[in-house]
């Protein structure tokens, strides 16, 4: 069972996300890991990619290496997506679920629910929850000082249109 199914946040929970948010970051990687989701996961991605903008965060969409439809990138150092790939373990961690992790916190940015996840590393990781497939969203480093709320506001769009609500496969 999902934990964030039954599970509302109030405005000082999703206050905490924005704002841990902004401390975003991420690798500025040539290649990315592509996902290799099931076939049902996979038309969704490929819808999703057909979807998601040009544009974001001002930055242009250019995608990594291997090219594919399960990944996308945006300016340099990027601002990667991975549709498709699998559950992270802090998602159905009860410490997050109950708020006593403080490397994780859920919250939902225009209809989307998202695990944000600080990285060992420093990087900030998201990831949706509650949908039929997982997005992750991964923001550079160098954008320590930026909101990621535009970045989720901007992509909630294209995920809400072709990854409906439920519950992702496990594999």
């Amino acid at each position: 069972m999902n934990i964030f199914r039954h599970r509302l946040l109030g405005l000082p929970a999703l206050a905490l996300l924005l704002l841990l948010a902004g401390c975003s970051s991420a690798d500025d990687d040539a290649t990315v890991a592509v996902p290799s989701p099931d076939a049902k996961t996979a038309g969704l991605c490929q819808n999703l990619d057909k979807a998601l903008p040009r544009t974001l965060d001002g930055r242009s969409r250019d995608d990594p290496e291997p090219r594919s439809a399960f990944t996308a990138g945006w300016g340099s150092p990027a601002i990667i997506l991975r549709c498709g790939v699998t559950r992270p373990p802090k998602m159905i961690d009860p410490a997050v679920a109950k708020g006593d992790d403080a490397d994780a916190i859920s919250g939902g940015v225009n209809g989307v629910d998202w695990l944000m996840e600080k990285q060992s590393d420093g990087t900030m990781r998201f990831t949706t929850a509650n949908r039929e497939a997982y997005v992750q969203v991964t923001l550079p480093k160098r954008d320590a000082d930026r909101s990621s709320s535009a970045v989720l506001v901007a992509l909630a769009p294209s995920v809400k249109k072709t990854i409906p609500t439920g519950i992702a496969s496990m594999t």
